[in-house]
């Protein structure tokens, strides 16, 4: 007796877009849920070989909430190569100029490293405001 193993198929342009409003809430606890539905891990028939997942829409990015003192103390490194090179950004100067990456970071932090992962993160998408472009989608509200 042999047992087949079903996989499934990539959804392609049948994905649903999915709505969350960041306001107020955890920074890990909205990339985690964010990174799982990009992943499609909350499909009955997740496959890690096969992208499932949806398209993310995150609105109010810049009144997401950050526990504990990580508004005083969390920073952003990067590193040219040169010495000297390192710059590191405080997290009150990345909300300011450009909160999209704070949420964006977190979430690809929470990704594995391969091309799967890299191909879902293009299905995120921030905004600042409560304002979005993607009215025409549909998108259904997620909860977190």
């Amino acid at each position: 007796m042999s047992t087949k193993t079903t996989r499934p198929k990539n959804p392609g342009v049948d994905r649903r877009w999915l709505l969350v409003d960041a306001a107020n809430k955890p920074l890990g606890r909205l990339a985690v849920s964010i990174a799982n539905t990009l992943r499609g891990k909350n499909r009955p028939d997740f496959d890690p070989s096969v992208d499932t997942g949806d398209f993310v829409i995150v609105i109010n990015a810049e009144k997401v909430a950050l526990t504990g003192r990580k508004e005083e103390t969390k920073t952003y490194q990067r590193f040219s190569g040169w010495r000297g090179g390192l710059k590191v950004t405080p997290i009150a100067t990345v909300r300011e100029r450009h909160p999209d990456r704070i949420i964006t970071n977190a979430v690809r932090g929470m990704m594995p490293r391969n091309f799967l992962c890299r191909d879902a993160l293009t299905r995120l998408k921030v905004y600042r405001g409560a304002e979005h472009p993607h009215a025409a989608q549909k998108p259904e509200a997620m909860n977190v």
